[in-house]
């Protein structure tokens, strides 16, 4: 049962539940990490070969898909699966359009002294995609990580996904993997495969940074990585606010509730409303549509543990909480959503109004679906273009101008207690170091 609090002390402890959902497994799943890293490291191919087929399957098809194998698929899907490919056809051509705006340029700034300053962006040479295979394959992950990488210029894209029982890929993986454009395809998941291409292997290439979603397994190794390899973000759980006035509809709350509900037994699903009805007909909504679930006892644990109503005074409330919760995924069901545009800062990606429920999001609507969790909106963004580019700035000073800045910067870097940056300098102007 979805519980209803509203009891500031109550509210607060519900909060703390929230932050620390993910944190218990922490130690037990690091050391464990930790040792798959270290192996992968030593003894590359051979260790991943065997956690695939301790934890995965032990009758792999493969470890690299080949190519032929990859277009096959997609013939096979163009001509017997033509309503999906349909559909991620459309779903390409919504999320490329989105992301294309993203592109930026470098710059130049020049000025009349002769100072010469910029900023050359440059796309990442080779990326890794993790994608789950697991209880719920992400074909749309496919999309949403190798979409912006294309864009943003990325030469090569590696992807590994775990293979299914029987030791063969995932089709609908494969097929999406086609029509981004993706080519080298490993079938090995877990943090082995993280840890794979952020060394390399014999086979798998090493990467500069790792994108996609995946279980915690995967979370620490990318935690436990970064710096040898660039991430996208520690992503814990999924979770979706829902901030509701008395105009929304309960059933669309409840359903949407549940949409995240389903993904995660730490999951988190909750509703901030000001009206007593609304909570309490989405409370009795919500237990007649998770009957119906295939996935039901996943989402009913998820709800148990990490799900609520909380009620609030006025939507004042509603969006100050909303802002501490800094959630993944935020719906508005008011009377006036697209108010609240620029009310909520804190947020991975807004879902405004009765007809932008979160699964638009996750597959359509064109914004990426990687997003961040776990409070982590209040500093991380969304998987954009710019997470596969690398800046770096670069300074040309003539010698007139070099000799009217050289004072202040002798005197900020002894300041330092710097002497050498101060020299470098001062052996420039014909002065003796001191």
């Amino acid at each position: 049962m979805l519980k209803i609090i509203e009891n500031k002390q109550e509210i607060g402890a519900f909060l703390s539940l929230l932050e620390n959902r993910a944190g218990d497994a922490d130690f037990a799943v690091e050391r464990t990490v930790r040792a798959i890293i270290n192996d992968v490291k030593n003894t590359g191919d051979e260790a991943v070969k065997n956690y695939t087929a301790r934890l995965d399957s032990d009758s792999v098809m493969y470890y690299r898909v080949p190519e032929v194998e990859l277009i096959s698929n997609f013939r096979n899907y163009d001509e017997n699966q033509k309503d999906l490919m349909a559909a991620l056809r459309r779903c390409h051509a919504k999320i490329t359009s989105f992301h294309a705006a993203q592109k930026r340029e470098g710059y130049t700034l020049t000025e009349k002294s002769g100072i010469i300053t910029g900023q050359r962006i440059r796309p990442l040479e080779t990326v890794g995609l993790y994608v789950p295979g697991g209880t719920a394959p992400l074909i749309s992950s496919v999309l949403m990580c190798a979409i912006p990488a294309k864009i943003a210029g990325v030469k090569r894209i590696v992807m590994t996904t775990p293979p299914r029982k029987d030791g063969t890929a995932n089709p609908d993986i494969l097929a999406a993997a086609k029509l981004c454009g993706i080519t080298e395809v490993y079938l090995c998941g877990g943090a082995q495969a993280v840890a794979a291409m952020a060394y390399g292997t014999e086979t798998i290439p090493k990467v500069d940074k790792i994108v996609g979603p995946g279980n915690v397994y995967v979370t620490m190794a990318k935690k436990l990585l970064f710096g040898v390899i660039d991430i996208d973000m520690i992503a814990g759980p999924s979770e979706i606010l829902v901030i509701a006035d008395k105009t929304a509809e309960p059933a669309y709350i409840a359903a949407d509730l549940l949409s995240q509900a389903e993904h995660d037994t730490l999951a988190s699903s909750v509703l901030i409303t000001d009206s007593k009805e609304i909570a309490h007909k989405t409370v009795e909504e919500l237990e007649k549509q998770l009957e119906a679930l295939p996935r039901k006892e996943m989402a009913r644990t998820s709800i148990q543990n990490y799900g609520a109503v909380i009620l609030v005074e006025d939507m004042g409330e509603a969006v100050r909480l909303a802002e501490i919760i800094a959630p993944e995924h935020c719906e508005v069901l008011v009377e006036n959503p697209l108010e609240y545009i620029g009310k909520i800062d804190n947020v991975g990606s807004l879902f405004i109004g009765a007809y932008s429920p979160e699964p638009i999001g996750d597959y359509f609507a064109g914004p990426n679906h990687v997003l961040p969790t776990n409070g982590t909106a209040r500093f991380f963004s969304p998987l954009n273009v710019d997470s596969f580019t690398k800046k770096s700035s670069y300074i040309y000073y003539p010698k007139s101008e070099f000799e009217s800045c050289a004072e202040d910067v002798i005197l900020i870097a002894e300041r330092e207690d710097l002497a050498a940056h101060s020299n470098a300098v001062k052996i420039r102007l014909g002065k003796e170091n001191v």
